[in-house]
């Protein structure tokens, strides 16, 4: 292999390895919650920088097969969770 196109390679690695760390080094909290919407229940888990968001995010991923449409979606994602389970990372 040429020497440039070596060193492209390096550049490349390193630059995928810090994007790589410094989206993992911001999901500090993970939470794992079930949420129940019109009758119907479903669990996700999410990680974020914190407890909130972490479980905002969970409660987001458990309503999208639940609810149809944006008015849905967001009244769901409103819905206190029935469980909710948040852990350090």
């Amino acid at each position: 292999m040429r020497r440039s196109t070596v060193v492209t390679l390096l550049a490349l690695a390193a630059f995928a390895a810090m994007l790589l760390y410094t989206t993992l080094a911001s999901q500090r909290v993970e939470c794992r919650v079930l949420v129940e919407y019109e009758g119907r229940r479903n669990g996700a888990v999410a990680s974020g920088a914190t407890a909130a968001d972490a479980e905002r995010e969970a409660r987001t991923a458990a309503c999208g097969p639940m609810a149809q449409g944006m008015n849905a979606s967001i009244a769901c994602s409103n819905t206190p969770p029935l469980e909710k389970e948040c852990r350090t990372l």
